[in-house]
């Protein structure tokens, strides 16, 4: 059994749905072919009427009301009689009354009469086809040459005709529901004073009209049938073209799930398909900046633990060797390669999204400005041998003023300030500045420390800025631990800095180099 996948579901449902739309169009046309063919027949019957019609309405103007109707039984047949001896063909008048005494008038005498007519009746749609309109004691008997007798059949016209007046009430003719009806309006003098009203056949009752109701059932299977297999197609176009970037999609999750994650998707139109194609070229790509992230951290991470490593080995095997003896100076070398090791740990374990938070014990009111201050006087003799000048008079000044406090951790606070200093230490070239910038910002309700680190040339490239923050990063990667650090003091910074509920961001400098500023809450204004 074939898999019934999402395309070849959405298929069958849309050809069941159209194929059932279909059927009931059919079905119901067809009905409403063999329901209708009674109506149908009907008014063509009454439209071959209006000679019965206009003896009517000519009777109705003699007398001025449909009283006649009324007060004789009779009077309905004799309008008929009379209406079709009027306005038959030529001779229906006479054949139509041989049976009274007397027989027929003679034929017409004198100098301007005619001879004989030996033409015979001149042929009419009012001779054969009315004969059933009139009841069986006044009309002639049927021609020799008609099988049976028309006014003995159900479906005569007679059987079905009546007269109402303008208030639908019947004055003459068989009882027949007026609502049913086809209506033949009677209007005299511009108004509407009577109808005369035929009763539709029920259903199918002639030859012809089976052949009909035949011919145009096997019209509307064909026009069926026909649909149905447009309806097929539609539906199968419909399905793949609507859902081709489901397959699609299907594919690349299946590649991207593999770790292909070069994985791209075409985008076509802009539907939510769309938008849903988009959003997964948008996390393929993420997960291969991921992906690298994380293959490149695992790699700076091998490297950097390595040079510990491999000292510590070479100490450990010298000593196996009998290179070298086991004294007070082996002893600080293995201490200085394990502390090394385990500060290694420590910066990367901090760098962690969650490796590290301000515990509630950690958290005493401290003065971060003053902590500035007291780690740049600390380092002011290396930036004077560096050839750096220090300006630090904001800092000072703030010191000297407010001096802001907040709550947070004093030590992780300190060694955010003193990697920052170290940073520039590093990175600047002699004759440059380093600018210590502090102040308290108000922002709404809220009041900010602003403390920012300004330093001159060079400033990193400005694709590199934003991944200044990266673990392991370096704008020169030729920078070695011992010359350009592990990679880990911003990463560090930023870690700590977040933990206290501040933002550090990196930007280019004014004085040429690279600014790094740091926002922390100090509470709303009072």
């Amino acid at each position: 059994m074939p898999l019934l996948t999402l395309q070849r579901k959405f298929f069958l449902a849309l050809a069941a749905l159209l194929a059932a739309l279909l059927l009931i169009f059919t079905g119901s046309s067809w009905l409403g072919l063999q329901r209708g063919i009674g109506q149908y027949v009907a008014e063509i019957e009454l439209s071959r009427l209006d000679w019965l019609g206009r003896g009517l309405l000519e009777r109705y103007a003699k007398q001025g009301s449909w009283q006649f109707l009324k007060d004789d039984p009779d009077a309905w047949h004799a309008v008929q009689m009379s209406a079709l001896g009027d306005r038959g063909p030529r001779g229906a008048r006479a054949s139509l009354h041989d049976d009274r005494p007397g027989g027929p008038p003679p034929p017409p005498q004198g100098a301007g009469a005619r001879g004989p007519d030996t033409r015979g009746p001149e042929p009419g749609p009012m001779m054969r086809p009315q004969l059933d309109v009139l009841p069986g004691r006044f009309a002639p008997p049927p021609p020799p040459d008609m099988p049976g007798d028309p006014r003995a059949r159900a479906d005569n016209i007679y059987n079905r005709l009546a007269v109402f007046d303008a208030h639908e009430t019947r004055l003459a003719g068989n009882a027949i529901g007026w609502p049913g009806a086809v209506k033949m309006p009677l209007q005299h003098d511009g108004r509407t004073v009577g109808y005369l009203a035929l009763a539709p056949l029920a259903g199918v009752q002639t030859d012809a009209d089976r052949a009909f109701v035949a011919q145009q059932s096997g019209f509307v299977m064909m026009a069926g049938a026909a649909g149905l297999v447009l309806a097929l197609l539609l539906s199968w176009l419909l399905a793949r073209r609507w859902l081709r970037p489901l397959a699609r999609l299907t594919d690349g999750a299946q590649a991207v799930a593999q770790g292909r994650f070069e994985t791209r998707l075409p985008v076509q139109g802009n539907d939510e398909l769309a938008s849903l194609t988009q959003s997964f070229n948008l996390m393929a790509e993420q997960l291969a900046a991921v992906e690298n992230s994380r293959q490149r951290w695992l790699s700076d991470v091998a490297h950097e633990l390595r040079t510990p490593i491999t000292a510590l080995r070479a100490e450990i095997e010298a000593l196996q060797d009998g290179v070298r003896r086991f004294d007070d100076g082996t002893a600080q070398r293995l201490h200085r390669q394990v502390m090394r090791l385990g500060t290694l740990v420590n910066d990367l374990r901090l760098t962690l999204d969650d490796g590290y938070s301000v515990s509630a014990q950690a958290r005493t009111p401290v003065r971060p400005v003053a902590l500035l201050a007291e780690a740049a006087d600390d380092m002011r003799e290396r930036f004077t041998q560096a050839g750096l000048a220090l300006d630090m008079e904001s800092v000072l000044a703030l010191v000297a003023g407010e001096n802001p406090t907040m709550p947070g951790d004093a030590v992780r606070l300190h060694q955010v300030f003193v990697n920052l200093l170290e940073n520039s230490l590093r990175y600047t070239l002699a004759g440059g500045t380093l600018r210590l910038r502090a102040d308290v910002e108000v922002t709404g309700n809220s009041r900010l420390l602003l403390i920012c680190f300004d330093d001159s040339a060079p400033c990193p490239a400005p694709q590199d800025i934003p991944r200044l923050f990266e673990r392991f990063f370096r704008a020169e990667a030729s920078r070695s631990r011992e010359s350009g650090g592990s990679g880990l003091g911003l990463a560090i910074c930023k870690s700590i800095v977040e933990a206290h509920g501040g933002q550090i961001a990196a930007a280019g400098s004014a004085l040429g180099g690279l600014q790094v500023c740091l926002r922390f809450p100090l509470g709303d204004t009072k």
